[in-house]
């Protein structure tokens, strides 16, 4: 038996749909960085992209669970001295929940350009709407 390994002209991506409402943060990240990576398909293959595109729409009613809301820090960095801020978990829903989102998905993929890549295929919204309803896309279920 030999080892498959995906070709570029084999693959076939879909989209696909995720309702972020009163869905906990982990486990969407976690579902959405599977289909982003390609491993629920057969045709797996670690070295190459094989995923599809997700779109995640309303991203502004997810939820948090436990004490996350006043526990988790989302730093930032300037790079000068002093430079560092900081937001809780509660502050950075209110100013951009879409954020935090993409950071819990990216934090979930491979370091390097494969992951740079994988990361450009999801869409995210903080309203039902989006702008992607001609690629026909299928509801993500969990």
């Amino acid at each position: 038996m030999k080892t498959y390994s995906a070709r570029p002209h084999e693959i076939e991506r879909v989209w696909f749909v995720a309702d972020a409402s009163e869905m906990p943060m982990g486990r969407l990240a976690s579902r959405v960085a599977t289909v982003l990576r390609g491993k629920h398909k057969a045709m797996f293959t670690p070295h190459m992209d094989t995923g599809d595109h997700v779109v995640i729409i309303n991203a502004s009613n997810l939820v948090l669970t436990g004490a996350k809301a006043s526990d988790k820090i989302y730093e930032r960095y300037s790079g000068y001295t002093g430079g560092r801020y900081t937001r809780t978990a509660a502050e950075q829903h209110e100013i951009d929940p879409t954020e935090m989102i993409r950071k819990a998905v990216k934090g979930m993929l491979p370091k390097n350009s494969l992951g740079r890549q994988m990361i450009r295929k999801l869409k995210i919204y903080a309203g039902t709407e989006h702008p992607h309803g001609a690629q026909k896309p299928q509801p993500l279920t969990f």
